[in-house]
């Protein structure tokens, strides 16, 4: 994929808002460590995005190289709960 980065829409392929509304922390605090300090510190290829007003969860394409597995639940969920896709463009992906 040429793009850096995915980006995963809190909306439904319908319009829909999907919920729970916090499943982009649950989502981000999947991928968490705790660091020497015992602080979570988040996955660098996931961060928390409001992209037109939708929470979304932004994905680095690296974390395909890094973690395949990890990667392919994402794009699971996604499918699953029918999730929109975009690239940083906001143009549609196909995963």
């Amino acid at each position: 994929m040429e793009n850096q980065e995915i980006i995963i829409q809190g909306i439904t392929l319908t319009g829909k808002q999907f919920r729970p509304s916090d499943w982009v922390d649950r989502m981000c605090s999947t991928y968490a460590t705790f660091g020497d300090d015992k602080k979570l510190r988040y996955s660098p290829y996931l961060k928390p995005k409001l992209v037109n007003n939708v929470r979304s969860l932004s994905v680095d394409m690296k974390l395909k190289e890094v973690n395949p597995e990890g990667f392919e639940q994402l794009i699971q969920f996604a499918k699953e709960n029918q999730l929109s896709v975009i690239n940083t463009a906001g143009e549609a992906v196909t995963i």
